[in-house]
């Protein structure tokens, strides 16, 4: 695996100064290296991981599974690129086991959820049935792992 990839998913706040110190190699080699991943798409962006929990936004968040029928010639192609065109939709997986698709959705509430599952993924035609899990709390989010912090009132929550 490129050292560069995994320093840069560790934390995209390197400076290519720093990677170049890091790595043993010139700034600008860093820098064409970098440009090169962004142009063929293995860069696809860069991301802050926020703790919205120590904020005041509403949110809740859902792993959905999804059965679906897959088409011939295309397998689950066609339903994984609808779905991930839905605003809620942060994340669409091809998974292994008693489903076919993993979805991470977000919401302002789980009534929101709910209706987006009925009203919007349900119809979808292939999709066969779906299971909605709530996320209660994070343990470990993108590599990271939560700190137990206590709030006023004595109560433990994490990132």
């Amino acid at each position: 695996m490129d050292k560069l990839l995994e320093l840069l998913e560790g934390d995209a706040r390197l400076s290519a100064k720093q990677l170049s110190l890091m790595l043993g190699e010139s700034e600008a080699e860093i820098a064409a290296r970098i440009k090169k991943y962004e142009e063929d798409g293995v860069i696809l962006g860069y991301n802050a991981l926020i703790d919205w929990d120590k904020t005041d936004r509403e949110y809740v968040i859902a792993m959905i599974e999804l059965r679906v029928t897959p088409e011939r010639d295309r397998g689950f192609d066609r339903v994984a690129k609808r779905v991930s065109a839905f605003d809620e939709v942060k994340s669409v997986y091809l998974a292994s086991g008693g489903f076919d698709l993993c979805l991470i959705v977000e919401g302002k509430t789980m009534r929101d959820v709910a209706f987006f599952v009925s009203a919007k993924l349900a119809p979808i035609d292939g999709v066969s049935s779906t299971a909605t899990h709530f996320i209660m709390k994070k343990y470990k989010d993108q590599g990271v792992s939560a700190r137990e912090a206590e709030d006023d009132s004595g109560r433990k929550s994490c990132l």
